[in-house]
């Protein structure tokens, strides 16, 4: 693994250990599992120790052979977009068809059209692919390719600078590019080839060991479903309206007014996250509203429903089209925020 881990960051591609055996990245301090803490806080990085995920990735070759040292057996990651990479991530898992309008998001699908024999993401992109009378990605042989323990692939691609791409899941209601392929770009890691997690090993096909350039055509299709991020200056942010917040809270004698200032403070921290691409700790800041409404509902002031409305709202405003990722964060977060009652402004 560090000899893998090495070799990447000779590519210049910045790593990161994932947990052996498995897929997400590894931890390195207690206070990753305590809510609200946030890789800004955490003194791990500071410290140029690994932690985070793909926000402490690095080429420097010192420390991969520091960290890889004291967990050999950890996997690679690679953050993409400090890599510059997009890859084009096709699934093969048995799961029923969804709506049409869900198989290529924004090309109709017609009644008439036979779906028979339709199963994965390899054949929606295959149709896409032959919808613009371009060569199948899954199939290219130009570029590095990775066989995923799970029957999938990886097609790696090299982004075309200064443009980088977004993730997303193909699964998605919001930003995808086709049902079961994903999208790993922006804010986002790749499993390096040659990792191995408890299912199998991520195996190269073919000859090519270097990401190509992404294809214009799909370049286009990325720009078309909503991939390219945004520059901030174009995002306006907007701040939670305090009557949202205020909307939320239970009249609680003279402890609302501060309840209400705490909620819409970390409201509108997520919220400030829609005029950042990526890298704002969309996820980190989430998690923090929902510990603390949890602890307004803790303390009375705020009820369990409103509160995941107002946080859903929130988070659907700063990351639109995530609501399976923020409905996970913000039960966590709230869940926990339960066990710890807030009192803002010293309430007794």
């Amino acid at each position: 693994m560090l000899s893998i881990a090495l070799q990447c960051a000779a590519s210049g591609w910045p790593v990161h250990p994932l947990a052996p055996g498995r897929k997400t990245p590894a931890r390195n301090c207690d206070a990753c599992s305590v809510p609200g803490h946030t890789h800004h806080e955490c003194v791990c990085l500071r410290a140029g120790r690994w932690c985070h995920g793909f926000h402490a990735a690095t080429t420097n070759p010192d420390r991969i052979r520091s960290w890889w040292s004291r967990i050999p057996n950890a996997g690679v990651g690679v953050a993409c977009g400090p890599a510059e990479l997009v890859v084009i991530d096709v699934d093969a898992h048995p799961q029923n068809l969804p709506s049409r309008d869900r198989l290529l998001p924004g090309i109709p699908i017609h009644d008439t059209v036979d779906l028979t024999g339709l199963e994965n993401g390899f054949h929606t992109l295959a149709l896409l692919a032959a919808l613009r009378q371009a060569p199948d990605p899954a199939l290219d042989e130009t570029t590095l390719r990775v066989r995923t323990p799970s029957g999938g692939v990886h097609v790696w691609y090299q982004a075309q600078a200064p443009r980088g791409w977004l993730c997303s899941s193909g699964s998605s209601k919001g930003r995808a590019l086709a049902w079961q392929v994903d999208v790993r770009g922006v804010g986002g890691y790749i499993i390096a080839p040659g990792t191995r997690t408890t299912v199998g090993q991520y195996t190269p096909i073919g000859t090519c060991r270097t990401p190509a350039p992404l294809p214009s055509w799909l370049a286009q299709e990325l720009q078309r479903t909503g991939h390219a991020p945004s520059p901030a200056s174009a995002v306006p942010a907007r701040r939670v309206p305090p009557s949202r917040a205020r909307s939320a809270i239970i009249a609680a004698g003279g402890g609302r007014k501060p309840a209400e200032r705490a909620l819409e403070t970390v409201l509108t921290e997520v919220a400030d996250c829609a005029a950042v691409a990526e890298g704002a700790g969309f996820s980190d800041r989430l998690n923090r509203a929902a510990f603390t409404a949890g602890g307004l509902v803790a303390s009375g002031f705020l009820a369990y429903d409103d509160a995941q409305q107002v946080l859903m709202e929130t988070a659907e405003y700063a990351r639109p089209g995530q609501q399976a990722r923020a409905a996970q964060i913000i039960r966590s977060g709230l869940d926990a925020g339960t066990r710890r009652p807030f009192l803002p402004g010293g309430r007794p």
